[in-house]
């Protein structure tokens, strides 16, 4: 688990927003990852998309690293924002908006 933690660690710290999701913001597997994918895409927002499809180390570590338990998460700022109904009530209330400013 160490290795995981140490490069989940690493996408955070190099990329300012990561999400890890199903797929890609190209290709997104899931419902729930196309939604998050088309909310970051609507604010203009460059971000690190990680397909945890690609590798179930990271897909089971990232559960573990943030304490919590869904696809997709999104991080900012390494810190977890949540899933994307959470990132849609915050999108819908402009929380999300003023969080990508800081």
């Amino acid at each position: 688990m160490s290795d995981i933690k140490t490069k989940i660690e690493s996408l955070l710290t190099d990329n300012q927003v990561v999400l890890f999701m199903k797929g890609t913001q190209q290709f997104p597997m899931c419902g729930f990852s196309a939604r998050a994918t088309a909310i970051l895409q609507d604010l203009g927002v460059p971000f690190k998309d990680v397909n945890v499809m690609d590798d179930e180390a990271i897909r089971q570590g990232i559960k573990d690293y943030g304490n919590w338990p869904t696809i997709p998460q999104l991080y900012i700022n390494k810190k977890l924002v949540g899933g994307s109904d959470i990132m849609m009530e915050m999108y819908e209330a402009g929380e999300l908006q003023s969080l990508l400013k800081k």
